[in-house]
């Protein structure tokens, strides 16, 4: 690979080494550092003039500068994997329990031997595995469970995610991530529906029940005048492929049943609320 096609897959950053093997030497590379062709961003690993220093590349200088046995971890690996829009302040790499590297500024270490099936090679760079950077995520976040619930979602299944867990227990951080997992496996049966309710209370929405009964089954929230029903997907299907099949079956029956039928997630009734408020009461007006 030419050293400009390295440059540009590699977001701008570059190696020492990397430079060296592409044929431009280390006299050349201080030079240019000195002229401020190049700008030096962690020891040995250098931003080539013309590139800016986004993201990718200080997710990527970090990599660098680690080599080989480094992994990126945390929300720096949840951003790799698009979980997260924008890279943490602080890089957080993990290297072998053995190695006492002393990390540079904006990179926290960890000191510790990972299970290979949490690591990834992706994009160049040794990653945390999307359930194990999804777990740590969720525990180093403010708002984790709302980043878990959409993880979950839209990146990872719930068991690969507690697969991830299990063979991390016993770590720094395990405790919390036990306590985000169980409220997982099922928060909207509880947390969701109260929120749901506490929501139509606020808007003085009324005319509503709840586990109100039809053949078999039992609406989570209904308004029998206009035969509206209101299901809220929780977690819990994630970890119970069942319980994921009964939901869609006894959606069904509320269809077939002459119900218009509405579903929402927790995520979406604690993040769009308004949105989820309108949906009802434009389904409400027009069945009435």
């Amino acid at each position: 690979m030419s050293f400009e096609a390295l440059v540009e897959q590699q977001a701008g950053v570059v190696s020492l080494a990397q430079a060296v093997t592409c044929g431009i030497s280390a006299s050349t590379v201080r030079r240019w550092v000195g002229e401020g062709r190049w700008r030096r961003v962690r020891p040995a690993v250098f931003l080539v003039g013309g590139h800016r220093y986004t993201d990718e590349a200080r997710v990527r200088a970090v990599a660098l500068w680690a080599g080989p046995q480094g992994v990126i971890t945390g929300p720096a690996a949840a951003y790799w994997h698009r979980m997260l829009e924008q890279a943490p302040a602080f890089i957080d790499l993990t290297v072998p329990a053995g190695r006492k590297p002393k990390p540079p500024a904006g990179v926290r270490l960890h000191r510790r031997d990972l299970d290979p099936a949490d690591v990834r090679q992706r994009l160049g760079v040794r990653v945390a595995a999307r359930p194990f950077a999804a777990l740590e995520t969720a525990v180093a976040l403010p708002d984790g469970s709302v980043f878990l619930d959409r993880a979950l979602q839209k990146h990872v299944p719930f068991a690969e995610v507690y697969r991830a867990y299990c063979r991390n227990m016993g770590r720094p951080g395990s405790a919390a991530a036990g306590r985000l997992l169980v409220a997982a496996a099922d928060r909207a049966d509880s947390a969701a529906e109260r929120l749901l309710v506490r929501l139509l209370r606020e808007a003085g929405i009324g005319g509503w029940v709840l586990g109100h009964p039809l053949g078999p089954y039992r609406i989570d929230l209904a308004f029998p005048a206009q035969r509206v029903a209101v299901e809220v997907d929780g977690w819990a299907y994630h970890v119970d492929p069942e319980r994921f099949r009964n939901d869609r079956r006894k959606g069904n029956f509320i269809t077939r049943s002459g119900w218009d039928l509405l579903r929402f997630t927790w995520h979406g009734l604690h993040t769009q609320p308004a949105e989820s408020l309108r949906e009802i009461t434009d389904t409400l007006a027009r069945a009435a």
